[in-house]
């Protein structure tokens, strides 16, 4: 399976096989992209190429703490150096800890914004520096429902997705006249897979399988909106499954 006029997409922050990570390569490799997959296990990220390749399609493996300026730099400057055109970036790097506000330290608070609203920064300055050369691109951030409400004991996850909202909202005014499309996806919900099972299982399980979102179709909806023609580009989109109350 050829890539298609030489397009990459890149995805930051591919954890588990069974993850949304790994289900947004998997779909960007379907439709004949060259695939660089971003994580900071390589283990894993093997495990994620060996099933797209096995599928035939072309993925790439790349090492990369997304809090750490010069491995996203390298990162992309690894993208540059293959010759692919930057086509489709994601971010969803996260952590989410239940912390009441009185048990949480500086540490935790920091930590917990550096994964998910320093990340996406780095991620989204790269991307669009490049994008912004080329007059296109798209640049999806996965936000959730903590991105628009704070409730304990998870003020500490909302205070970063808080923020990562605004860097959206800004990119997307910025970089948007430039042709470059810049999308915040609010998750409303418990996405299935295997760090919800391991941190939330009674979570989970009360949820039932019809409570949770699937990966697969989450990263359907990222194809999407990078299929948006210029004319009706969304900015920002929520998605939670039809049990899930709001």
């Amino acid at each position: 399976m050829a890539a298609v006029a030489n397009r990459a997409a890149v995805v930051v922050g591919v954890g588990p096989r069974h993850g949304l990570g790994a289900a947004l390569a998997r779909r960007f490799a379907a439709e004949k992209r060259a695939v660089f997959v971003a994580g900071r296990t390589m283990e894993r990220l093997h495990k994620v190429v060996e099933e797209i390749e096995a599928l035939g399609g072309k993925a790439f493996p790349v090492i990369s703490d997304a809090t750490c300026e010069d491995q996203v730099k390298a990162l992309f400057e690894t993208v540059d150096d293959s010759g692919f055109e930057l086509e489709l970036v994601t971010c969803t790097v996260d952590r989410n800890l239940s912390s009441p506000l009185l048990e949480t330290d500086k540490d935790r608070f920091t930590s917990l914004w550096q994964a998910n609203c320093l990340a996406a920064f780095l991620v989204g300055r790269e991307a669009a520096s490049r994008m912004q050369q080329q007059g296109n691109g798209t640049i999806i951030f996965t936000g959730a429902s903590a991105s628009l409400r704070a409730r304990p004991p998870f003020v500490a996850f909302a205070c970063a997705k808080f923020a990562l909202r605004a860097l959206a909202q800004g990119m997307a005014r910025e970089f948007g006249p430039q042709g470059v499309h810049v999308v915040h996806v609010l998750i409303d919900g418990v996405i299935e897979g295997e760090r919800a099972r391991r941190q939330f299982p009674e979570l989970v399980a009360a949820k039932g399988e019809a409570g949770l979102l699937k990966p697969e179709s989450i990263a359907e909806i990222y194809w999407q909106l990078h299929c948006q023609p210029t004319d009706a580009w969304t900015h920002e989109l929520d998605l939670r499954p039809y049990k899930e109350s709001f």
